[in-house]
Order: structure tokens, then sequence, then C-alpha cells
């Protein structure tokens, strides 16, 4: 069945994350192996214009045995969710990575500063390409281990999830250049650090952000670390790693 809520980790950029649901697909589960890139790929923040083909990428990702009429049902869920969503705690940050393959650099954009829907600048281009992976980042340490007595909210650490690459765009590249984002991003937030979680029953995933720097975390015996809300046989590998100054653009 599906759950009312949808997972705060996927949303667009904004302080304003809808909830947790069960079954919330986490960073390790879709991701491309392969270093190479295609000039034509742009890794960017999400635009509202954007947001049904993020839907699209997510559910055909990790959801790719359901058919109509539920495939549909969840997808308008999903997309509720996602542009309505709900505040996330003071101070924290979250945003939706995507990246788009076919986009012209002399995009036109119709756009107004006074015009706002779901929190959300109302951007719309004309010419913006397709959605060929996405990526959510935050800053709310829902999955992190809370700090002390008083069980704190953990500052200084981004949180990776929902890295998806549609099936026809995997093998380019595009899930590290959309994690090499993220940790730019997480720098930007004044974050030293970067986490995830990833399925022990995938090597490949963990091959991959192993290539990027990530370390396997191993959690204290008896510890009641915060895991991904998914299904209860899966495990997880805890993984972090140390963000520095971004030298290039992403």
């Amino acid at each position: 069945s599906i759950s009312p809520h949808f997972s705060h980790h996927f949303f667009l950029s904004s302080s304003s994350p809808p909830a947790n649901f069960p079954g919330a697909c986490q960073a390790s589960q879709v991701a491309d192996l392969f270093p190479s890139v295609t000039p034509e790929v742009v890794v960017r923040e999400a635009r509202l214009d954007d947001s049904w083909e993020v839907v699209e990428t997510h559910c055909s990702s990790f959801f790719p045995e359901y058919s109509f009429p539920l495939d549909f049902v969840m997808r308008i869920d999903r997309l509720i969710a996602m542009i309505f969503g709900f505040p996330v705690p003071h101070g924290c940050k979250r945003t939706c990575l995507v990246a788009v393959v076919g986009s012209s650099t002399n995009t036109f954009y119709i756009e107004s500063d006074d015009l706002k829907f779901g929190g959300f600048d109302a951007k719309f281009s004309l010419n913006k390409g397709h959605v060929a992976g996405i990526l959510t980042v935050d800053t709310v340490a829902d999955f992190l281990p809370r700090k002390g007595s008083l069980r704190q909210r953990r500052t200084g650490i981004a949180y990776i999830s929902n890295v998806a690459v549609r099936e026809k765009f995997r093998r380019l590249g595009i899930a590290k250049r959309l994690v090499a984002k993220a940790e730019a991003q997480a720098w930007s937030w004044g974050c030293h650090a970067v986490a995830l979680h990833c399925d022990l029953n995938n090597p490949g995933a963990t091959n991959l952000y192993k290539s990027q720097g990530f370390k396997c975390i191993k959690v204290p015996e008896g510890a009641n670390w915060p895991q991904p809300k998914t299904s209860p046989d899966i495990q997880f590998n805890f993984m972090m790693k140390l963000v520095r100054a971004p030298t290039t653009s992403s």
C-alpha cells in the first residue's frame, strides 16, 4: 500500500520537505558505475518544472515492479508531497539535485520574482532538457546518530539519499556527478562531512561510493543508530566522507 507521506529525502530545493514514508529508498539502490560523462550532462538544483520527471525517475528506479493503476497513484502521491511538503527543523536545509541531458546553454526562462508555488520560485524553461538522474542532500540528520544524553541533532554533516539514474542513462558517470555536486552543496552549507546508507547487497553502489572517498563506518555493538525506513530485510553500510572546498564546478 502507498503511505500518505512522501519521503522527506525526495524534494525540490527548499527548506520545506515532506515527511518520511515507509519504504523510502536510499542512496545505495540505483547508481551507475562508470566514470565517463557526456558533456551534455548538467547537474543543478531541481526546479518546479522538473517535478514530474523527478517523480518518474524516482518511481521507475525504485519501484519498477509496480504496474497500473498503482504506479500512477504512487506518482501522483509523490508529486503532491514533493511540491507541498512540510517544514524542516529550524536551521536545516534540503535540496534535490537533478542531472539534465539535452539542455541548451542558451535556455530561455519564464520567471517571476513575485510568483511562488509550494515555497518555490516559479521558474520554467522552454528548452530545459530531460532529467536523467536525481539525488537529495540535507542537513536534517534524521539518519545520523544523535549527540549526548539529550539526543541532539548532529550538525555539520550532510546526508545523501535517493540517488537514482534512469535506465537508459546509466553507465555514463551521472551518479558520480550527482554525488560530487552534493558534496559541493554540503560544503556551501558549512558542512565538514557527508554521509549515506548503502545496501549491503549492492556491492556496485558500495564500490561507487568507495571510489569517491567514502569509508564504511562500523556501528558500535549495541548502538541504536537510526536507519532508513525500508524493508526490514535490508541491511546497510553506514558510509561517510570528509568534504573539501570544490576546485571545479560540477
